[in-house]
């Protein structure tokens, strides 16, 4: 009996201790696979939410503990390790066409003197320098100056300079399209060196930041032999901030030709009794313009006494405006009865109105001398007749918008 009971006892005591033992080896089991799964989890990216909002980067000195954290308060001109920003990701224009030179007019919008430039060149935290803000064109922007190059653009080695638009003078959606031109003081040559594009810079409130990241090489700034770094460790930037407008008023200028009825002749009666300085012809119409034939019988200026003297006019009830001129090609004639010996005179010139004190009128003041005219075997006259030709070959017209 007592050897039933132990083996029962036994019995018993066994199974609770693989009781304990499953229990414990479930729990251990089960924070395993917990563990796994949240290494997992982070992994994936599905751990905790990061703080939204503008990106700001721990300074390598704060990560390294050797350094004494910076005062913080009002961000005042100097930057490490704020987000760099390229030059180049959204171009508006993939030409990049660069224009630099020298000009003696200083910059517009901005102008930014440095001392003791050296110092900034040597600091190993400064790796950029911000103006304050200034407004151009409606904006508040600050110029940025990288002494050292931005190294995040491909400018190591090089001056880099951009400017930076305000995001708080920007709405959701707008997006500003700008004209940038930079400057550079050169001492010795008592001129600005100026580096812009040809094309406009897009700014949005994705991108705020424009500029060149290789405005100068380093060593050439730097050298005091350039002028660039004067009186010891001086130097001076600027920049242009414009914003294009787009035109409002436009004109059209086109060149009519090949006209159904191009050609105007006139018939002088009894030529050899006209006695009037000036003679007109009818008026006629060629290329949507009213023109006159203009025949002085014995000469003008050089001609006068000489030579028969003919021009085309614009007729004087033709309305132009001011500034308006007419491109007209055209082929005066004094038409013989022996076709081979017509004299023709080409008109290639502008016309305008006569109030102007622009030419209206374009011919010879020597078309054909009066001793030809008078001959009668040379074939101008016929019968006392005189004929006169203009062929129109084409007339310029031009639309101004508005009207």
């Amino acid at each position: 009996m007592k050897s039933h009971y132990t083996k029962t006892v036994s019995a018993v005591f066994l199974l609770f201790c693989l009781f304990i033992t499953s229990g414990s080896s479930s729990s251990f089991i089960r924070q395993v696979t917990d563990d796994f799964n949240t290494n997992l989890q982070l992994e994936d990216g599905d751990g905790p939410d990061p703080i939204q909002g503008e990106a700001h980067y721990l300074p390598k000195h704060v990560q390294d503990g050797d350094e004494p954290d910076p005062v913080q308060g009002e961000e005042h001109y100097l930057h490490n390790h704020d987000q760099e920003i390229s030059s180049r990701d959204y171009k508006v224009s993939a030409s990049n066409a660069v224009v630099k030179g020298l000009r003696s007019r200083p910059p517009s919008s901005y102008s930014l003197k440095m001392e003791s430039f050296n110092t900034l060149l040597k600091s190993k935290y400064s790796e950029r320098y911000v103006s304050r803000p200034f407004s151009a064109a409606g904006y508040n922007w600050t110029l940025v100056v990288y002494p050292n190059g931005n190294k995040n653009d491909k400018g190591s080695g090089y001056l880099s300079l951009y400017a930076a638009i305000d995001n708080s003078t920007l709405a959701p959606h707008e997006e500003v399209y700008v004209d940038l031109r930079f400057y550079v003081f050169n001492k010795k040559e008592k001129k600005y060196f100026t580096i812009q594009d040809t094309d406009v810079w897009r700014y949005n409130i994705f991108k705020t930041m424009w500029g060149f990241s290789q405005v100068l090489p380093g060593y050439t700034f730097k050298s005091p032999y350039n002028g660039y770094l004067y009186d010891g460790d001086h130097c001076e930037f600027g920049v242009d901030v414009t914003i294009p407008t787009v035109f409002q008023t436009s004109e059209l200028f086109t060149v009519a030709n090949n006209f159904k009825t191009p050609t105007f002749t006139w018939r002088l009666l009894k030529f050899s009794t006209l006695l009037g300085d000036t003679y007109f012809s009818d008026v006629f119409s060629i290329g949507g313009r009213r023109w006159n034939i203009q025949v002085n019988p014995s000469g003008r200026d050089k001609g006068k006494g000489k030579a028969l003297s003919m021009y085309l006019i614009v007729n004087p009830n033709e309305e132009l405006r001011p500034y308006e001129r007419i491109y007209v090609r055209a082929k005066l004639r004094v038409l013989n009865k022996f076709k081979f010996r017509n004299v023709e005179r080409q008109i290639d010139n502008w016309f305008s109105h006569r109030e102007t004190g622009r030419a209206y009128g374009w011919g010879s003041s020597e078309f054909v001398t009066l001793s030809d005219l008078r001959d009668s075997s040379k074939g101008f006259l016929v019968d006392d007749k005189l004929t006169v030709q203009v062929v129109i070959e084409a007339v310029s017209t031009t639309k101004y918008f508005p009207s």
